[in-house]
């Protein structure tokens, strides 16, 4: 989705821009191409590998920064952004993370039990599933993962622990072997379809990663730091994560602002602050673009998913 999001961000030559997700530089480099000597361009990744990657990068117009996005204010602050004309984030896994074994998110590939978008933080997954309760695992899974044998599956990781102690659970295949063992028990080989391990994994990813928590922070300092006129461009690839968008575009466009009781009028203390546009196809305000709508690009399944929201400041 990548010429849908630089066409949605309405890059100006000489405007001021974030790409909260770096990955490996695709959209940034895009917003370069477009920029202008007196445009500007911060980029941030929370992955070390994507900002190592990026510093290789030699333009004056450009910086990266290693951090989360949920820290959005202090990092433009930092690099001394005030307003700026546009905010880009394509949320979720990056390829590179998906495609190295070692950083355990893929269940297609063999590795450590990791799942951290920066390996320096926090605590690998594997810790969380040896110390978690059979209750906590289950509400994870259905939570996050909307997986219908959460339960089931958090019954079977814990008895796993049970049986093998501080070696369980030490590989991304011992535990997509096991998952997908449950699945398959319950529903039938010939009715499984994708991978039985996807939700659970990506249940478990969006949990040790606090996913949901980075993106609500990120949006409300977003909106905070546009200026008038200035587009937001949310890029998901998850129920969640897009019902959350949405309901947060939607609110800030006023739609449960208190309003006059006689004529209906929004009351002047509580101001829309985003205008929700139309996606780059044509289509209802509210609905998200979807990836390669009437374009498919089967060079990249994994954007198969997408869905992109896309607001301006008022």
């Amino acid at each position: 989705m990548l010429d849908e999001a630089i066409e949605a961000l309405a890059v100006r030559p000489a405007g001021h821009y974030v790409d909260c997700t770096f990955g490996r530089g695709g959209h940034s480099a895009a917003i370069l191409e477009r920029l202008g000597p007196e445009g500007r361009l911060l980029a941030i990744d929370r992955d070390p590998a994507a900002v190592q990657a990026a510093r290789d990068w030699r333009d004056a117009r450009f910086t990266i920064v290693h951090a989360r996005f949920s820290d959005l204010d202090a990092v433009l602050d930092a690099h001394g952004f005030g307003q700026v004309d546009g905010v880009l984030l394509d949320l979720g896994v990056s390829s590179p993370q998906l495609d190295d074994p070692a950083r355990g998110f893929s269940f297609r590939e063999d590795g450590p039990l990791d799942m951290r978008m920066d390996p320096g933080s926090g605590a690998p997954v594997r810790d969380w599933l040896l110390g978690a309760s059979e209750d906590e695992i289950a509400r994870v899974v259905k939570d996050y993962g909307e997986e219908r044998l959460a339960v089931q599956i958090a019954k079977a990781i814990v008895a796993r622990r049970r049986e093998a102690g501080s070696a369980a659970l030490r590989t991304t295949g011992e535990l997509a072997a096991l998952v997908a063992g449950v699945v398959r028990r319950r529903q039938g080989r010939a009715q499984v379809g994708k991978d039985p391990a996807t939700r659970t994994f990506q249940a478990l990813r969006i949990h040790v990663n606090q996913e949901l928590e980075e993106l609500a922070l990120v949006l409300e300092k977003a909106v905070a730091r546009l200026a008038r006129g200035a587009r937001l461009v949310v890029i998901s690839f998850h129920s969640l994560e897009d019902r959350m968008v949405k309901q947060f575009m939607v609110r800030e466009a006023g739609r449960d602002a208190p309003r006059d009781p006689v004529t209906g009028a929004l009351r002047p203390e509580s101001p829309p602050r985003l205008r929700v546009l139309q996606r780059v196809r044509p289509a209802a305000a509210a609905r998200p673009a979807r990836a390669g709508a009437g374009r498919p690009r089967p060079e990249n399944p994994r954007a198969r998913s997408a869905l992109m929201r896309v607001a301006e400041r008022i």
